[in-house]
């Protein structure tokens, strides 16, 4: 099972409850790949025979042990290449999700070293999501998604999900970035005492609980 494809399933399963507890169904897997579900019911027959995820009939997939951590070195890679496109190239944070999807096939683990030890091993990729350290461990700080939080709440923002290239730079133009203290308020929130209106913003925004 070592490929590309294999790796692309498992990432994808371990950041499905990175930010929510409810694990994903084979039908939410082919819609965030892009894959058609008979493809998805072949390729998690194959993971599970492997060993690498739990997987019964019309139920969620789970990844093992030996899974979860083959999921965290895929995605050490693809969010440690993240920060170094943003830092070292420029890339805006909304054009980095793809590029990595490409280099964190093809760069050796030597290449990866050098590229931590020359960010100075940072722990969180520019949209907040937490590197985990050579180890595999994986540091994050108590969240709760901006829509579900209460009026009069008032948080740092943790992460805003990369899925959404358009929504992202609709949200830098709003001034709202990793780091940004928000204010939940009964009409949306604010930021900087002003009232912010981004449309589906809530949606991808997690602050500190």
């Amino acid at each position: 099972m070592a490929s590309p494809a294999a790796d692309d399933y498992l990432k994808t399963v371990f950041a499905h409850t990175e930010w929510q507890p409810t694990p994903i169904t084979p039908s939410q897997l082919a819609a965030k790949l892009g894959i058609a579900p008979s493809s998805v019911t072949e390729m998690v027959k194959k993971l599970a025979a492997a060993g690498l995820v739990s997987h019964v009939p019309y139920g969620a997939v789970r990844l093992t042990d030996d899974g979860t951590a083959r999921a965290i070195a895929v995605i050490r890679r693809h969010r440690l290449i993240e920060t170094w496109l943003v830092r070292e190239f420029d890339y805006g944070w909304d054009e980095v999700h793809d590029e990595a999807e490409v280099l964190e096939h093809t760069i050796s683990d030597r290449l990866l070293e050098g590229i931590d030890a020359r960010l100075g091993r940072p722990r969180f990729d520019p949209h907040g999501d937490a590197i985990p350290n050579a180890a595999g461990s994986v540091e994050r700080e108590p969240f709760v998604l901006l829509a579900d939080a209460p009026a009069g709440h008032i948080g740092r923002v943790l992460r805003v999900s990369d899925q959404n290239p358009e929504l992202l730079r609709a949200i830098e133009a709003a001034g709202i970035a990793v780091g940004v203290e928000v204010t939940v308020t009964a009409a949306g929130f604010s930021v900087g005492g002003v009232e912010t209106e981004v449309a589906h913003a809530a949606d991808v925004i997690w602050l500190r609980a």
